[in-house]
């Protein structure tokens, strides 16, 4: 009983209707600063990698995972990949050839990347054929020279579906008429949106019109691979390497995009670190509470101290109730963070419905909706953190209650 006697009176203390208003008012707003804290940072946390997320699937979705190269191509391509579909960790393999040049209509001049695929391999390794807006994906056909733009590419060139685009090549040809620069119409079949920069300077042909156009020996520069796990592309891409023949290379997303998802993920840490700072001042009003609680409890103190109390026990009493501040507000900001990462994007689509509006603009942004990941390994880090946080905030003002000296405290009471 004398062991659980501090704890009681904690709980105790908590609960009791103070005579000082102004500390129960400061209570209540120590606990929903860390209600509020909390939910906020669970919330952003989750929005944040909502966002990595869709940048992943859709931008990972479009390159190359790894991709394997041949200075002058691939003369035998469906073998080697057979055998490289074969390796462990493997989930697709697509040929490729790579063009870059300028895309122009009706005096509109824009760079793009061009893209050489064969359809059928491409489904494979690629999400562009659940993002086809406009036109057929299986109508680039070889010979036919059929071309799929992204969006933004086709919006800045003016042009639609059935109109024709030249391609020209930033190589020159020697004609009767002299130099000339190397271009081919083509016609225009399909227009994919998958979001980000890629809609703005990506572009679709088959890859025997690209070979052609490329002036290749062979029918493929290399092949594009996706893997089960994205993060060990890079490994994988880099064992392939010594398993295969010496004069292909290799390369990975990494490379490629590498900077954008390492920024994503500083982003995520900075603001995560922000927001915990909230967490650390409301965790922190607890101090001040309890240090107005000492003062108003003095007397009772010195009269538990009288009765044979030890200082330890008395700095239990005010640990217990701080620490029920903090846990009660952390647990119910806990509670409102998950109810919130889980319903945020159908809140904001309902709200844009109400007000008519649209936050996300998808003519600016990658995506029109406010994508949201829970995850709970950073529940369990947040909650956690707001734990440790509020325990170290009740050590100051206990010991100062286990300090309060009986004779001096019970003189103005007398």
């Amino acid at each position: 009983m004398l062991k659980t006697l501090p704890i009681l009176i904690g709980l105790r203390y908590t609960g009791a209707k103070r005579r000082n208003h102004f500390i129960s008012f400061i209570s209540g707003i120590s606990m929903a600063g860390l209600t509020l804290g909390v939910a906020v940072l669970i919330l952003v946390l989750s929005v944040m990698n909502g966002f990595d997320r869709e940048l992943r699937q859709r931008i990972l979705g479009m390159v190359p995972h790894a991709a394997l190269y041949a200075k002058d191509g691939l003369k035998d391509w469906q073998s080697l990949a057979n055998e490289v579909s074969a390796k462990p960790g493997i989930e697709g393999v697509a040929p490729f050839v790579n063009i870059q040049g300028m895309m122009s209509h009706k005096g509109r001049v824009q760079g793009v990347m061009v893209n050489g695929i064969e359809p059928q391999w491409e489904k494979k390794v690629s999400i562009l054929p659940d993002f086809i807006t406009q036109g057929e994906f299986d109508s680039l056909a070889p010979g036919e020279y059929h071309i799929i733009l992204g969006d933004l590419l086709a919006r800045k060139l003016g042009v639609g579906l059935g109109e024709k685009v030249t391609l020209i090549m930033p190589e020159a040809s020697l004609t009767p008429a002299g130099v000339m620069p190397r271009l081919k119409r083509f016609t225009v079949s399909g227009v994919f949106s998958v979001g980000a920069e890629l809609d703005a300077n990506f572009a679709y042909i088959h890859m025997r019109d690209a070979a052609k156009m490329a002036r290749m020996k062979y029918p493929a520069q290399g092949l594009r691979l996706k893997t089960e796990d994205l993060f060990q592309a890079p490994r994988i891409a880099w064992n392939l390497t010594f398993d295969l023949d010496a004069s292909i290379t290799s390369s990975d997303w990494t490379r490629t995009h590498g900077n954008l998802f390492q920024a994503i993920q500083m982003e995520k840490t900075m603001i995560g670190l922000l927001l915990l700072i909230i967490v650390a001042v409301a965790a922190f009003n607890i101090v001040s509470t309890l240090v107005m609680v000492v003062t108003d409890k003095q007397g009772d103190i010195a009269i538990l101290r009288t009765l044979g109390m030890s200082p330890g026990s008395i700095m239990t009493v005010f640990m217990v109730q701080g620490s029920i501040i903090g846990v009660v507000g952390i647990l119910l900001g806990t509670g409102l963070g998950i109810f919130l990462a889980l319903t945020v994007t159908d809140i904001i689509a309902g709200i844009e419905h109400l007000l008519g509006v649209q936050f996300l603009n998808a003519n600016v942004y990658f995506i029109s909706y406010l994508p949201s990941e829970l995850k709970w390994l950073d529940v369990v880090i947040v909650t956690s953190s707001g734990l440790l946080m509020s325990f170290l905030a009740t050590l100051y003002p206990a010991y100062r209650a286990s300090k309060v000296k009986p004779a001096e405290a019970l003189r103005y009471d007398i």
